[in-house]
């Protein structure tokens, strides 16, 4: 029998998951396999925007309001290490590409190309990734921790931060306004 991997797949958090890094997040899977899983918050913003990685790296932007971009947190783990979700998934150095024409990229080429104007189409710029051990993401949807839904780029590019929980759950039909955040016993 294969094994069902989430690559491209959303993991939306269910009311329940209280985890101050996960409540109310969507999750974009980068990596899934038996031996672990990585992905990318898409609804979180830290507090820097794309110039302060630039300045960082030493890169000079030709357009001022290319730097303006914010900057998601990704996750808790590495959060000194940069990935970019982008469309087209273009030619970089360090680029995984997933279904639906995305790529993620975590070379320093891709940041250099969009301080010169000539990067990805769309892009989403974060720091640090959210990892899962042998079994773990599995355990938590077996715990109903997460939803996972088919992949949007829509959502990950032209949703408003704000509402892309909502609209990740809506995907498969599910209005999380209605869901409790408690669990009870029958």
């Amino acid at each position: 029998m294969a094994q069902d991997f989430l690559i491209n797949q959303f993991l939306v958090a269910m009311p329940s998951l209280t985890d101050p890094n996960f409540q109310q997040s969507v999750v974009y899977i980068c990596e899934h396999n038996a031996q672990s899983a990585l992905g990318i918050v898409i609804n979180r913003f830290t507090n820097i925007v794309l110039h302060d990685i630039f300045k960082q790296l030493c890169i000079q932007a030709d357009d001022p309001l290319v730097g303006q971009q914010p900057v998601f947190q990704g996750g808790p783990v590495q959060m000194e290490r940069g990935f970019v979700i982008h469309e087209p998934p273009g030619n970089w150095e360090s680029t995984l590409i997933l279904g639906n024409h995305l790529g993620v990229t975590s070379s320093r080429d891709v940041l250099a190309s969009m301080a010169r104007g000539r990067g990805p189409q769309h892009s989403l710029v974060a720091l640090g990734y959210a990892g899962w051990g042998a079994g773990q993401l599995e355990t938590e949807l077996a715990n109903n921790s997460w939803l996972n839904t088919p992949a949007d780029r829509s959502i990950i590019f032209e949703t408003p931060v704000e509402q892309r929980w909502q609209a990740a759950a809506q995907l498969i039909g599910v209005d999380l306004a209605l869901l409790s955040g408690d669990s009870g016993h029958a």
